[in-house]
């Protein structure tokens, strides 16, 4: 017979594993973009404590990373004055360097997969426990 796994335990190692490869995914693309002078923005990238109930079922993941990459999300920078509208009468310098990629975005579809599979099969195995006259003759 197989082995059932505990759908929680799965949830919280692939939750965990989620927040890390997401810090990878901004470290290689941020290599891959040149987006590197001192290395303070490709050092930044950092996951932060994840959070969730003690079922894994309501989940607050983050990471956290320097400002500057945002900038570098949008092309801006020193040859751009604030409050001007991007038209400097001269040729821009920077080129938008987005770094929040595909393969980011992929990555989070890939988490909702899983969690919406996974708290599914969770879910049909409490009803059918429920409406089980054996399971709850001798468990209750």
């Amino acid at each position: 017979m197989k082995e059932e796994k505990d759908p929680q335990i799965e949830r919280e190692k692939f939750v965990n594993a989620f927040n890390t490869t997401m810090v990878k995914i901004w470290q290689e693309q941020i290599t891959m973009l040149g987006v590197i002078d001192t290395g303070a923005l490709l050092r930044s990238p950092k996951p932060i404590r994840t959070q969730a109930d003690g079922r894994f079922i309501e989940i607050s993941l983050s990471q956290a990373f320097k400002e500057y990459g945002l900038w570098q999300n949008y092309g801006t920078g020193k040859e751009i004055p604030r409050g001007n509208n991007g038209d400097i009468g001269r040729e821009r310098k920077r080129k938008k360097k987005p770094w929040f990629s595909r393969k980011y975005y992929a990555s989070v579809m890939n988490l909702r997969d899983f969690l919406s599979e996974n708290m599914a099969k969770e879910f049909v195995g409490v009803v059918a426990k429920a409406l089980d006259d054996r399971f709850l003759r001798y468990n209750h």
